[in-house]
């Protein structure tokens, strides 16, 4: 058996200046093997309004830092994280499932955005704008106040640092509710920040989304609110956040049913790398919002794709996270097993075809939650697997005839996140990504994300973008200033 994480003995929280015990605990579970890691508190709503509370009295005196010196002590903190980069690397490996390989660009992605936001908070500024002959006219960009970060399980420390990133970086103070399921990187990242940040500038509670996450929405001194997840649960954070009495200000990053689109020029090989690693098999087992689960081939060339496909998800290891060896790890927990295992029985019930996959791999450690990477083919868009969000390891392969067919099939969501196209005529991919409804669109490659672009869907996949100059925007507030009568005045 691979050796375990160095986690902790006991994982307060720090609220301010003071570490916060709670009565209430949540346990946190290694999907690996089933088995208890840690316990952490599960933050009421008294302890919700004592972080709150913090950050207010610390928000004037980060804001009031220059964007130079709230920059250095970020990229301080980004220094700390790549000093324990491989134990915090085999902590979210244990404690969400995640290959360990996949962990270690976490925890780098997660420590390049913190420099990133450091660096480009320098550039936020206002405008003078000529609105009239004997004035100055000026726009000001200043913090919201106090923000709530509110996390999803699949990239627990990455998704810390990423989140906090941007509204640290423009003067707020931020709380991260972290994820029910996978809590114990997000804690580190407060220990770390303890050490760094003044107190109360970075908050990381643990709790259940009902008690922890609702007193977060609802409470009035928080007035801009990120949330990551599923969508339904977004919908109940904006709802919350409208029945609290108090304007907020909401943006939600939701889930999707993601096309990837192929066009009649591709190479089957070629496709074949790129659904794999659209998929996000090997980084969360498909346990990813931007994961391409519905894969659209020409009909001529089907049999040789599904063909490839399936020769490249036989290359999979499954096995225990921490195994430096696996490629893909279990699902992040139990409930989150059966349903995708309802999604395989929906699958075949309706007719369509299991190539691979579908039930538990051999050799994996007892008590884990694991499940094979599965391809279908012979689905149609009638079919539940064409049509929900799985997010699970699950790819469904449909046959198009007709392009403006396929654009209407690919268009035929209530999502609209991401969307791949694999081919190398330049006209029918400008074509297509202009007529797909997905907020970002890949040509060629997969689902890379880049901190010098948004991130952000259309429909049903969300409100506003992550990543950019843009996120970094989204949390400041325009002030205008009008200075009147100049050189009027007696």
């Amino acid at each position: 058996m691979t050796p375990q994480a160095a986690v902790r003995d006991r994982y307060p929280l720090v609220v301010g200046d003071q570490e916060v015990a709670t009565s209430a605990k949540m346990t946190a579970k290694a999907p690996g093997t089933g088995e208890t890691v840690a316990e952490v508190p599960l933050a009421d709503a008294e302890v919700v309004d004592q972080a709150v509370r913090a950050a207010t009295d610390a928000q004037p005196g980060w804001a009031g830092l220059s964007a130079a010196e709230r920059g250095r002590l970020l990229r301080d903190l980004a220094d700390a994280v790549r000093g324990q980069s491989e134990r915090l690397a085999r902590i979210d490996a244990q404690d969400s499932g995640n290959p360990l390989a996949a962990m270690r660009n976490d925890v780098a992605y997660g420590a390049d955005a913190l420099d990133y936001f450091a660096g480009i908070a320098r550039e936020l500024h206002g405008k003078t704008l000529p609105a009239s002959a004997n004035g100055l006219h000026l726009t000001l960009r200043e913090p919201c106040g106090v923000v709530a970060r509110i996390l999803p399980f699949n990239h627990p420390l990455m998704f810390t640092l990423f989140h906090a990133a941007a509204p640290l970086a423009a003067g707020n103070t931020v709380i991260v509710k972290a994820p029910d399921q996978t809590p114990i990187s997000p804690l580190e990242v407060a220990y770390l920040a303890r050490e760094i940040l003044p107190p109360g500038v970075l908050t990381v509670l643990t709790g259940d989304g009902a008690t922890t996450g609702e007193a977060l929405v609802a409470h009035p001194g928080i007035g801009r609110i990120g949330f990551t997840g599923r969508g339904t649960t977004g919908l109940r954070v904006m709802e919350a956040a409208a029945a609290s009495g108090h304007v907020k200000h909401v943006t939600v990053e939701l889930g999707g049913k993601n096309p990837l689109l192929v066009a009649p020029d591709a190479d089957p090989a070629y496709v074949a790398e790129q659904a794999v690693g659209g998929m996000n098999f090997e980084s969360s087992q498909g346990q990813s919002c931007g994961s391409t689960s519905r894969m659209y081939v020409p009909a001529g060339m089907r049999d040789e794709v599904v063909d490839a496909v399936a020769a490249r998800l036989d290359q999979i290891r499954v096995g225990d996270p921490l195994d430096p060896a696996t490629t893909m790890g279990p699902l992040v927990s139990e409930p989150q097993l059966t349903r995708v295992r309802g999604y395989v029985e929906a699958g075949k019930s309706e007719g369509a075809r299991l190539v691979r996959g579908g039930d538990t791999p051999g050799g994996v450690p007892e008590g884990g939650y694991y499940l094979a990477p599965t391809l279908f083919d012979q689905v149609t868009p009638g079919h539940v697997i064409a049509a929900e969000e799985i997010f699970g390891p699950v790819l469904s392969v449909l046959e198009w005839q007709d392009r403006d067919d396929l654009i209407a099939q690919a268009n035929a969501t209530r999502y609209g996140l991401t969307a791949n196209i694999i081919t190398n005529d330049l006209d029918w991919a400008v074509d297509t990504a202009r007529r797909v409804q997905a907020g970002c669109v890949w040509i060629n490659g997969r689902g890379q994300h880049f901190l010098e672009t948004p991130f952000g869907g259309y429909k049903d996949s969300g409100l506003g973008a992550e990543g950019s100059m843009e996120s970094l925007l989204s949390y400041t507030r325009t002030k205008v200033v009008h200075i009147l009568d100049i050189g009027a005045r007696p």
